[in-house]
């Protein structure tokens, strides 16, 4: 008779430091969705992305490489100075989905583009391929050392490095996730016109080129290292990498505040890479920092960031409450990208919690059911998202946002050598072929607090499971059931359960995932709450105002929600006490996710609102963050939140046109031009000052307005300029310090003569003097 322990399946339960090794990606042809969330808004992105027109996206390529378009280009963004940055989004959205499904009208897409696009490479001539409209004459004068660059601008062309960049990170991802070899030629080829581009340009001169977005250039040269071993095009990317963010990074030090957030992130997703590429620990180093920085002080419940597309102070978070221009969905595409990039390299489960925070609450819920993409989620108590539609909306958030549903399997599971990692719980099959391992994964998570995998295996093999421990399940309340016995669990910081016997094909693994609710504070620490279960971010449907712009028009500032603002201080407000806050959020209905909160929220009309998860608040107002007070503090917290609120809205009500001078967005959506002009922050306001003019349209479809109104600070003195309206003289302004020390607006009242539909404003400094910074301009019903 054999021993009884032979008989035994041998298994050990542990934790395992696995923080030295790297890891690596699935690809996406490897895993398959499941029924849920994620297949539907995978489903819903694909009809999006077939009712693109490819001769349309390519217009730009051929009109530039002086070949006959096959259709007229799109509108909105794409003909209006950053003609052709879609067209690398779609390769790169065509090159997801087709290794997520193998849909054959996507690969026939693809295959269409590359080939078009190999034809204007072909009639350049030179490996050059772009849509830029009159680039070639810009890249002229930058190969000659003539740069004109600002935050927004390079020699007049509005971020021509950004919108080059899209080709290059579609062409990368059409070859390295859809294995398309003609897109690695003409990537190769397009890269060594760049390496031409800057041959004769100093460190110093590239560095002044990087003023200007340039997306993640650095990145994708490294990419082109990687696949080629040629150690040129690692030096471009170190040469691509922007000193100025890199330097404080280096220290570790928070410069961020005033930043535009989404022209940083893929600077760093470019250091992590030419880390990993060119083995350089400092650069690893610089982007882990950036990550913790933006992550733990910087980001909101949903896992976005950022005001009117720029860092707000970290220790300030009054404009993300105020501002209807909240978290840009382009910033977590980035941050998630970077996030991958750590996580493989230097694992750890803060990565897979923050990956999994930014999935569900920003991503997933930045797509319309039915179709379309957010740019800006407010978090305003009280307002909406505005969609994009196919045929008219071609915003940077509608590139990514055609990405970011596509790609949903890529770090669901993750593997070593031998081993594979669980780090997200999502319906889902992984065929890892190489090992002759498969996992399918059933879960209707996360209204249900459960996962199941069961394994399929050519043959009996011993190789370690790790499974994550969400920093959202409590104590040791994690289960893990193998063929329904339970094994004994320890805790370790590394945040990884592993679990390593001889596998067989049947065994089914369960993991018992319990979810609590949580009271979650601005990172500032200011009395604004937001609730989440697990990692759920819990909502409130609010319909005390219509939405009227709910999808998008072809306007430059479509993308924008511009219905009325709730007043802050008519938003519910929450009263109790702060440690048992989220004690008093009931689940109603816990298998959908419902909840009330009545015992908390003040005012009676609010008392009915139910909290379910945001990814379900489509085409609605909603309540993220909850103004919040205890009881002591009541009354104060309602006559300061009045009086605030009072003055906003009267200042709300009568601005007829807003630009935020010196942010980007704001800037180029009123048509900013300019000659010897500069940008920048002080006291953590942007401004816009210059040596000789600039300009912007300002619009008064009503003809409504009689004052313009422009914020100045005090420090100013002895400057002069004058203010046109479509060429005609407003006013000749004189700042002679006088002022004080502080901000203060002036105002100028507008003769009706002067007034029209569009007008264009235009400040020119005076012979021997200069334009003071201005921080914001209002037209002024």
């Amino acid at each position: 008779m054999r021993p009884i322990l032979t008989i035994f399946l041998f298994f050990s339960l542990t934790i395992s430091a696995f923080a030295q090794q790297r890891l690596q990606a699935f690809s996406l042809t490897e895993v398959r969705l499941g029924p849920g969330l994620f297949k539907n808004a995978q489903q819903t992105d694909l009809k999006y992305i077939l009712e693109l027109n490819p001769d349309r996206l390519l217009a730009p390529y051929l009109r530039e490489a002086g070949l006959k378009a096959k259709a007229e280009s799109y509108g909105n963004w794409e003909n209006t100075g950053l003609d052709g940055h879609m067209a690398g989004h779609y390769l790169s959205a065509l090159s997801f989905m087709y290794a997520a499904t193998k849909n054959a009208e996507i690969k026939g897409r693809l295959d269409y583009m590359i080939s078009e696009l190999k034809r204007c490479q072909t009639a350049n001539g030179d490996g050059y391929v772009s849509g830029i409209p009159g680039g070639k004459k810009m890249w002229t004068e930058i190969k000659a050392g003539n740069i004109r660059a600002s935050s927004f601008s390079l020699n007049d062309k509005w971020v021509p490095l950004y919108n080059i960049h899209k080709i290059f990170s579609g062409l990368y991802d059409a070859y390295a996730v859809a294995g398309n070899m003609q897109a690695k030629a003409i990537l190769i080829g397009l890269t060594d016109w760049c390496l031409n581009l800057v041959s004769t340009l100093s460190d110093e001169q590239i560095q002044q080129m990087l003023k200007s977005e340039h997306g993640g250039l650095n990145e994708v040269f490294a990419n082109v290292y990687s696949i080629t071993g040629n150690k040129k095009y690692l030096v471009l990317a170190r040469q691509f990498s922007d000193k100025t963010l890199l330097k404080p990074l280096l220290n570790k030090t928070d410069a961020l505040n005033g930043l535009h957030a989404n022209t940083q992130i893929p600077k760093v997703i470019g250091y992590e890479q030419i880390g990993i590429a060119g083995k350089d620990t400092t650069m690893e180093n610089a982007a882990a920092f950036f990550w913790n920085t933006v992550v733990n002080n910087r980001t909101v419940v949903i896992g976005g960031n950022s005001v009117r597309e720029h860092f707000n102070p970290s220790d300030d978070f009054s404009s993300m409450i105020e501002s209807r221009e909240g978290p840009e969905t382009c910033n977590s595409y980035n941050m998630l990208k970077l996030t991958k990039q750590l996580f493989l390299s230097q694992p750890s489960s803060k990565y897979i919690d923050y990956y999994e925070q930014t999935l569900y609450n920003h991503i997933l819920s930045s797509q319309n059911p039915e179709g379309g993409f957010v740019y800006f989620t407010p978090i305003r108590p009280g307002h909406y998202r505005t969609y994009s539609r196919s045929q008219e909306s071609f915003w940077c958030c509608v590139g990514s946002g055609i990405e970011n549903h596509g790609k949903y399997g890529e770090l669901i599971y993750s593997h070593s050598a031998n081993d594979i990692f669980v780090n997200l719980f999502v319906p889902s099959v992984l065929n890892w072929k190489e090992k002759g391992v498969s996992i399918i994964q059933e879960t209707n998570f996360p209204t249900q607090e459960t996962t199941s995998l069961t394994l399929k295996l050519k043959k009996n093999s011993r190789f370690n499971i790790y499974f994550r421990k969400p920093s959202w399940v409590v104590n040791n309340e994690m289960k893990i059931y193998v063929n329904r016995k339970l094994q004994l669990a320890a805790n370790d910081e590394s945040g990884y359960i592993k679990l390593n016997r001889l596998w067989k094909t049947g065994d089914v693994i369960e993991l018992k995932l319990p979810m609590h609710t949580k009271a979650n504070f601005l990172p500032d620490g200011s009395d604004w709450v937001a609730f989440t279960r697990g990692p759920i971010v819990l909502a409130a449907e609010l319909d005390t105002l219509s939405e009227p712009n709910l999808f998008a028009d072809g306007s430059r500032m479509g993308h924008i929600a511009s219905g009325a603002l709730l007043p802050l201080n008519e938003a519910p407000l929450l009263v109790g006490n702060m440690a048992t806050l989220a004690q008093n959020v009931h689940p109603e209905q816990s298998k959908n996710m419902n909840f009330s909160a009545s015992t908390l929220i003040y005012q009676p009309k609010y008392k009915n609102l139910k909290l379910v998860p945001f990814y379900m608040l489509n085409e609605k107002r909603y309540v993220i963050y909850w103004p919040y007070t205890d009881f002591a503090h009541l009354p104060e917290r309602i006559k300061s939140m009045n009086l605030y609120e009072k003055e906003k809205i009267k200042l709300e009500l009568a601005t007829v046109d807003l630009i935020n001078t010196g942010e980007q967005q704001p800037e180029t959506d009123h048509g900013f031009k300019g000659e010897q002009t500069d940008n920048g922050t002080f006291h953590e306001r942007h401004f816009r000052n210059g040596k000789s003019w600039f300009s912007y349209r300002l619009k008064d479809k009503d003809l409504a307005a009689t004052k313009l109104s422009f914020t100045l600070h005090g420090n100013e003195r002895n400057k002069t300029f004058s203010v046109f309206i479509n060429d005609k003289l407003l006013q000749k302004v004189n700042i002679d310090g006088t002022s004080g020390n502080d901000f203060y607006v002036s105002e100028i009242n507008i003769p009706k003569t002067l007034l029209a539909v569009e007008m264009e404003l235009k400040f020119v400094a005076a012979s021997n003097s200069t334009i003071p910074n201005i921080y914001e301009i209002r037209l002024l019903k």
